[in-house]
């Protein structure tokens, strides 16, 4: 008999850096807010909870990517995020994956470590609320197996927003403990505010 933990599948990461970061006006993946690229920063830090960590990218940019590093290029061609997610899922369709964007340079350990313990197994997906529109947020989510045929149906009705899928699914959404760790760094504008936050505080 396995026990129910034992049946939950095990934890792969996924860092999406195959935006092309047109609002920010230069590659979101490339910026050191921590001393390092930030695809190599969250890949790093997802390392310390999940057993194989990927940097999802675009076929071009895997020659661009330290070969230290495991890339997954897009098999699912130009859906953005939603490719990235299903092309991980499709690679290893036995394991969960802990998606994050690179985009989140306030993330830290301590919500990914929330985010883990309090993983429903059993969900599509386990997210956060965005503390700024209060709708799931799809760029830090475990998508567990079962979420593979799911995405697969939505993309079937030409829906490739993850967010649509886990406001149109069976999914675990949390409140963050820290809100301002789940920060989306789209513009210079948002980029001037974060390094502003990072330089005053410990996050």
């Amino acid at each position: 008999m396995i026990s129910e933990e034992n049946s939950i599948s095990p934890l792969n990461g996924l860092v999406l850096a195959g935006g092309k970061s047109t609002r920010m006006g230069t590659d979101k993946d490339l910026i050191q807010w921590h001393g390092k690229e930030q695809r190599y920063y969250a890949a790093d830090m997802l390392k310390h909870f999940c057993e194989e960590v990927f940097i999802s990218c675009r076929a071009d940019q895997v020659k661009d990517i330290d070969a230290a590093y495991k890339t997954l290029p897009d098999t699912f061609l130009n859906m953005g995020p939603f490719g990235g997610i299903v092309s991980a899922l499709r690679s290893q369709s036995n394991k969960a994956w802990l998606v994050v964007a690179c985009d989140l340079p306030l993330l830290n350990e301590a919500t990914i470590r929330f985010l883990i313990a309090n993983r429903n197994a059993k969900k599509t997906a386990t997210a956060f609320e965005s503390p700024h529109d209060g709708l799931p947020e799809p760029l830090i989510t475990i998508w567990e197996p079962g979420s593979y045929p799911v995405l697969l149906g939505f993309l079937g009705k030409r829906i490739t927003c993850p967010r649509k899928v886990l406001m149109n699914s069976d999914v675990l959404i949390l409140q963050p403990l820290q809100p301002e760790s789940l920060m989306n760094v789209n513009t210079p504008e948002d980029a001037a505010k974060a390094e502003e936050i990072l330089s005053g505080k410990n996050i």
